[in-house]
């Protein structure tokens, strides 16, 4: 059976050692639960796909503490992409970026881009922090609702290595997401950051 822990101290020391270990780690953040992984340990990369039951060629999205972690899988951040990242981070906001290291591919991200986020959970922050950037998506079965209490998802992913439980989800409004693989922003999907107010920003 998985093990639950609560969200306290001592849950940053254990989701370190699983995540350190090559496990698979399910975290709260400030949207739903996600099902978590460090990107370099290629088999944890892909027993999330495995639990979650995702098709092979979708990409997973990396979670950062500050958008100075973001350099570590980028060989260049473009300027606007900075300044919106410096905008709205932390926050619901997916930040896609090119010429991703070759490393990554087994994210899914096989034509070289990277979907970035820093959560606005303090949490996730400091395991990012602690750790590195993270590899996640949404603690679900893929194409199901991702259910908002920790020990339903334990129940839905029993092999997962570690569930902390972080209360009710917020199961939250999805991220906006937008493009700057060619510098300039193109919004990929809308939520609760408007192409409006990331436009203002990068036209400054």
């Amino acid at each position: 059976m998985v093990a639950v822990v609560p969200l306290h101290a001592s849950a940053t020391a254990a989701v370190l050692r699983a995540l350190r270990s090559g496990e698979t780690v399910v975290l709260p953040t400030d949207t739903v639960y996600g099902l978590a992984a460090l990107p370099e340990q290629d088999e944890a990369i892909e027993q999330i796909f495995v639990l979650k039951e995702r098709p092979a060629g979708m990409h997973l999205a990396v979670l950062v503490s500050a958008p100075g972690q973001v350099d570590q899988l980028v060989p260049e951040v473009p300027a606007s992409a900075m300044a919106v990242m410096e905008a709205f981070w932390p926050g619901p906001l997916t930040v896609v970026l090119g010429r991703a290291h070759a490393s990554l591919d087994h994210l899914g991200s096989g034509d070289r881009t990277v979907g970035v986020r820093c959560p606005d959970h303090a949490f996730v922050r400091s395991v990012a922090a602690q750790v590195g950037p993270i590899a996640a998506t949404s603690a679900n079965l893929h194409g199901r609702p991702t259910p908002i209490h920790a020990p339903e998802i334990g129940m839905i992913l029993p092999d997962v290595g570690l569930v902390v439980d972080g209360g009710q989800s917020s199961g939250g409004m999805a991220s906006t997401v937008v493009s700057f693989v060619d510098d300039q922003p193109v919004v990929l999907r809308e939520g609760p950051i408007s192409a409006e107010a990331i436009n203002a920003v990068v036209q400054r």
